[in-house]
């Protein structure tokens, strides 16, 4: 973007429950579009464009995203989290602003990211809840799932763990971390009950709906549709190109971080 040599990395966090994802598309309402509105109205010029280190789907939240900002002028960042923030709707809020190099390449230069899946099963949690867990009807044997998420760990075949893969797409890829743990919550009155669970996966890049599909294997597994066998074959790229298991819901997914 030689037109806009001004570049600024931001941190960005947001509940994605009322949105249509990140990208910008029309019609619908996504994280990308109010970023550019409210930076268009703190800047008071539209001389930019804005680059995620990655696109959430419709429903997704982050805790700590990241994107660049390509200017054609040289920003003052002093008030500008601040100032963007006024403009900002309430479920979307910038963390920090720092000027970045020509060099730096925000989709390349990810070391690691990390998502976490929220879900609970049986009884519905409290209502506060819906916008960010998943309930599912069944009772799922979490030890087996606990168990088996560690399957996921170290360089494993992907195909059946993405939708829409490009002809050129790489599924080999290397999960550094894959657990399912009990989520604490702090008492309060509006206390979320019952247990809920946190599949957390950490990488450096993962494909188009692979966590969603990750999480959806092990939910079939839970509820004894997939048997481990089946999971471990599917990560020796011993299978077609297909999804193992169908995508969970988008709303019990949260990026958590991204690390360069």
């Amino acid at each position: 973007m030689k037109s806009k040599p001004f570049t600024y990395l931001f941190q960005v966090q947001y509940l994605g429950f009322r949105y249509h994802g990140w990208q910008k598309q029309p019609g619908v309402k996504t994280i990308q579009e109010m970023l550019e509105r409210s930076f268009k109205g703190w800047l008071g010029h539209g001389e930019f464009k804005l680059l995620g280190a990655g696109r959430t789907d419709a429903g997704v939240s982050c805790i700590q995203g990241a994107f660049e900002l390509f200017s054609a002028y040289d920003e003052q960042l002093e008030g500008m989290v601040k100032g963007v923030n006024a403009f900002l709707p309430d479920d979307i809020r910038l963390l920090s602003a720092a000027p970045i190099g020509p060099d730096f390449n925000i989709i390349q230069d990810v070391k690691e990211k990390e998502y976490r899946y929220y879900f609970s099963f049986g009884a519905k949690p409290h209502p506060f809840s819906a916008p960010y867990v998943v309930v599912f009807p069944e009772v799922l044997d979490i030890p087996l799932i606990q168990d088996t998420a560690k399957l996921f760990e170290g360089l494993n075949d992907f195909r059946n763990f993405c939708t829409k893969p490009k002809a050129e797409a790489v599924f080999s890829r290397e999960i550094v971390a894959s657990s399912v743990t009990a989520f604490k919550q702090a008492a309060s009155e509006w206390e979320i009950q019952p247990a809920i669970y946190c599949f957390s996966v950490k990488g450096k890049g993962f494909m188009r709906n692979q966590v969603r599909l990750m999480m959806g294997t092990l939910y079939d597994l839970g509820r004894g549709r997939l048997h481990r066998d089946e999971l471990q074959e599917a990560l020796d790229g011993k299978r077609g190109v297909f999804p193992l298991s169908e995508k969970a819901p988008a709303r019990g997914l949260v990026l958590q971080k991204v690390l360069f």
